[in-house]
Order: C-alpha cells, then structure tokens, then sequence
C-alpha cells in the first residue's frame, strides 16, 4: 500500500501500534495515559489511517473537543452485545459521569464502587446492590474497551476508585 512509502521503521511501528489498538479498543482517549501517543500519531496520520481501514470497511471518526477517537463499521458489523449488568454500569456511569460534570465542572471524572452501587439502588433496579463479581466483570468489559480507566487494584471495596474518560 503506497501510505507505507517514505515512513520509517519507527513510523511503521507507530502506525501498527495505534491501528492495533484501535481495532482492540474502539477508542482511542487522549487522557488516558496508556494511548495518549496513539491519539496524537492517529492525528498527524489521520489520511493514512483512514486508507487502511477503509479498506477494512471501517472508518474513524475523530471528536477533538471530548479528545476521543473511535473506529466505526461502516457495514454496521462488529458490534459488541453487553451483557444486561454490562449495560446497566454503563448506564449508572453515564448518569454519574452527567451528574458530577453538571455539579462540579471537573476536567477528570472520577467516581467510587460505593456510588454505582448507591445509585442502582436509588434507580431500584433491584432489591439488592449488584453482586462483587457482576460488578467486577462489567467493569473489565467496559476498562477493555476504553471507556473507564481503574485506578485501584482491588475493586471490590466501596472506596475502590474508577476514571470515565470523556
């Protein structure tokens, strides 16, 4: 493919890492540490990127404001069915995410296990908070696709904190 001219080994190598995680993650946060670097390479190589995957049938679509890049199928293919839990600790941390930018006006959003759990209750989805484990799957699920970052190991405790990238 004739984008891959002229590009060094280092550019080449860039170039994979950020299409590679693109492809694993969705998107791409330039406040998340871990891909920083590939926000700002999918940025200066947005045309070559997009040549590659269009080939793929994907496209990127790319919002500065939010700092955020995600890859989309163009054939409506690919998409990720959340389990039921999944979907509602999505749900809850939109909701939280709304409530403390309105409340606070924060540049990061961080949130606790103890608030998710408080506002499944207020929303009485159920009698009982969520169990350790459903919680802990949901959000890996939602970690693996970069939409929260996890900023504590044990994510069992109330106090356990967690990152909603915008």
């Amino acid at each position: 493919m004739d984008f891959f001219e002229g590009m060094s080994q280092r550019d080449i190598g860039q170039f994979r890492r950020a299409c590679a995680h693109l492809l694993g993650m969705c998107f791409i946060c330039k406040k998340n540490e871990d891909t920083k670097a590939d926000y700002y390479y999918i940025l200066r190589q947005k045309e070559a990127i997009e040549e590659y995957l269009d080939v793929l049938g994907l496209a990127l679509e790319i919002n500065e404001q939010y700092g955020v890049v995600q890859l989309v199928s163009r054939e409506g293919l690919g998409h990720l069915n959340l389990r039921l839990a999944d979907s509602i600790v999505l749900l809850i941390l939109r909701i939280l995410y709304d409530e403390k930018k309105r409340e606070l006006s924060l540049t990061d959003v961080v949130v606790n296990v103890g608030d998710i759990q408080e506002k499944y209750l207020s929303l009485k989805i159920r009698e009982k908070q969520l169990d350790k484990t459903t919680l802990n799957n949901a959000l890996r699920t939602l970690k693996r696709y970069n939409l929260i970052g996890l900023l504590d190991r044990d994510m069992s405790q109330e106090d356990a904190r967690i990152l909603i990238y915008d």
